[in-house]
């Protein structure tokens, strides 16, 4: 179990921010109350954004997510994960291709398609057994779009709706792309690198966007 209590390059839990957050936001007497608490945190404290520079590994990494306010799914499943380490529960990583069928015109334009490789989300092992935990879209987010919020109890997975609140298709899962101590970054970003040549190619350009 140490892999996934261990502090790493990209989730990682032994950073002086990251470790004051989970304890400033770490609530209740067991781990899962604990953990359903930091999931909060991180789901609605930190803002969804698609639009960064993927050429700069940073946006991977928990203390960085925390540090600028926003991130998208794999940075956001990075910092519940380390989160979670800084309070003593095991977690890790993994990472599914998903189709949207609901991704906005803008997003589609500089993706190229409506398929998400590498969807992140976060795993806890709570109560004996590992625990799906997507925490990417904040509140506000969910709202905006009329997506159904992910909510989380700590006993059941959480991952995203295939339908929203007016029944129109939301989210498809095609691939699983397996569990990780660690994000995969350097293989992450050979992906999108093939996947998604514009916006990969934006570099910094990219964080010049908005969302939401």
């Amino acid at each position: 179990m140490t892999p996934f209590l261990e502090s790493r390059r990209y989730i990682d839990s032994a950073h002086p921010a990251v470790v004051e957050f989970a304890a400033r936001n770490a609530a209740g007497e067991s781990g899962r109350e604990r953990a359903v608490s930091l999931y909060y945190a991180v789901r609605d404290g930190i803002r969804y954004n698609p639009f960064l520079d993927f050429s700069d590994d940073a946006v991977f990494r928990a203390s960085q997510c925390l540090a600028t306010g926003q991130g998208f799914c794999i940075g956001k499943a990075a910092l519940l994960a380390a989160c979670a380490r800084a309070e003593g529960i095991p977690a890790r990583v993994a990472f599914a291709d998903v189709k949207n069928h609901l991704t906005t015109p803008a997003l589609r334009a500089r993706m190229g398609t409506d398929l998400f490789v590498y969807h992140g989300y976060s795993e806890l092992l709570l109560e004996g057994k590992w625990v799906k935990a997507t925490p990417a879209f904040n509140l506000a987010l969910c709202q905006r779009f009329r997506v159904k919020p992910l909510e989380f109890d700590g006993r059941e997975d959480s991952i995203f709706h295939p339908f929203d609140e007016e029944d129109r298709r939301h989210m498809e899962y095609l691939r699983d792309r397996g569990s990780h101590a660690d994000v995969p970054a350097a293989e992450i970003m050979q992906v999108f690198r093939e996947t998604y040549p514009v916006l990969y190619g934006l570099g910094r350009e990219a964080a010049k966007e908005s969302f939401g």
